[in-house]
């Protein structure tokens, strides 16, 4: 089977000569992932046509290839007007790779997405949707359609994810909406997920990785540091990643005087994440934002770390099974409270350090693969997704 995944995910070039690209974040292992399942793959994302920025991974996998369209200007109400323009040029070529798939991939919330879900409804496509987002709360008129357009079409050969965790099921006027885990790490990565100690130095380390935007709680980090130095005069702070919020942040930390404990890496590519969640003793993601499965924190867990982090979205399933510290809000006091808490104590440490490794080991991405390969492979009704079985009815062969 041919799989088209359309996305909103921004990619560059990597060689001008050859059509190759590249992005960040989780989307090049999880795009590799399902590339696996299927015969063919087309990523139809918008693409730069400029140099790329440091830290990106390149998109590749099994007959895995890039179709590039254009990049959406702006954000917010510019980009919702641009988005007008942006159908006008690109809509055409979209439908055209959506009418050559056997079946269409669309994550969102992101309206590149949409709009693929919106074509491939039309041109009755077996459709695989992933909801990324923070499922649980809606807050604008997007996520509320995005929720609502999932509870109407899903069932039959639209099979719908929503990215989380619960008891309770995602929806409950659709039962065919089923919850589903979100990673970047592959089962040999859990080889090496071994229990951390505290340093016998103090020479504490913390660590936070995240879009440095607002509410990811880096800021809250950095107000907490003066009261750890006091507890812990050697530790230190480690802040990955880049946004909109990255000068002023490096402006609070001058502000502190804390230059010479906090270090800034930027954007850098997964491997060196992982290398810096080894190097570190606590994951502090103490976020107020709308998350949906932050894979970071999964990254953290398979590295050994403790993680404090907030009630938010599915941490509460994944930190309150004893792997690390949930805060009531985020708060810098708090923060600093558990901080200097957990790093008192030797034996709540290792515990929470062993905690974090077994739990890591329910998410490799071999099993997030195999759980959407199964399920769409039940609603599409074929017995292999690595061929086009003979009979397979799309649009495309009866149009």
């Amino acid at each position: 089977m041919h799989l088209v995944v359309v996305s909103h995910k921004i990619c560059w070039p990597l060689d001008a000569a050859i059509p190759k690209f590249a992005t960040d974040g989780g989307f090049p292992v999880q795009m590799e992932a399902i590339s696996e399942l299927f015969a063919q793959t087309t990523i139809v994302v918008p693409c730069h046509n400029d140099a790329p920025p440091t830290g990106l991974s390149p998109l590749a996998g099994n007959n895995l290839n890039v179709f590039p369209l254009r990049v959406p200007k702006g954000t917010g109400w510019r980009r919702k007007i641009d988005m007008l323009t942006w159908i006008f040029r690109n809509g055409l070529p979209l439908w055209r790779q959506i009418r050559l798939a056997d079946a269409v991939h669309a994550p969102i919330p992101g309206d590149v997405g949409t709009i693929g879900m919106i074509f491939a409804l039309l041109q009755k496509k077996p459709l695989l949707v992933r909801h990324c987002g923070n499922w649980l709360v809606q807050r604008t008129y997007a996520e509320r359609f995005w929720k609502w357009s999932m509870e109407y079409f899903a069932g039959g050969r639209n099979v719908m994810f929503a990215t989380g965790g619960s008891s309770e099921p995602p929806s409950r006027s659709n039962p065919n909406i089923k919850w589903i885990f979100s990673t970047s790490l592959r089962q040999e990565q859990f080889a090496n997920s071994t229990p951390r100690s505290l340093p016998v130095n103090g020479k504490l380390k913390l660590i936070i990785a995240c879009r440095q935007e607002p509410r990811k709680g880096t800021d809250v980090v950095i107000e907490s540091l003066p009261a750890i130095l006091k507890a812990f005069p050697k530790a230190s702070l480690d802040i990955i990643g880049d946004g909109s919020l990255i000068d002023s942040l490096r402006q609070r930390v001058e502000l502190l005087g804390l230059s010479k404990c906090v270090t800034f890496h930027g954007r850098i590519e997964q491997g060196g994440v992982i290398d810096l969640l080894k190097e570190a003793h606590l994951f502090c993601y103490p976020t107020s934002a709308s998350e949906g499965f932050p894979k970071v924190v999964l990254e953290a867990l398979a590295s050994g770390l403790p993680v404090i982090s907030t009630k938010v979205s599915v941490l509460p399933e994944l930190i309150g099974s004893g792997p690390g510290i949930l805060l009531e809000k985020a708060d810098a006091a708090q923060l600093a409270s558990a901080v200097i808490e957990l790093a008192s104590d030797n034996t709540a440490y290792s515990r929470m350090s062993d905690k974090a490794a077994e739990t890591a080991q329910n998410y490799s991405l071999e099993k997030w693969r195999d759980l959407i390969g199964e399920t769409v492979r039940e609603a599409w009704k074929v017995p292999s997704l690595a061929s086009k079985p003979v009979g397979f009815d799309t649009a495309r062969e009866h149009s």
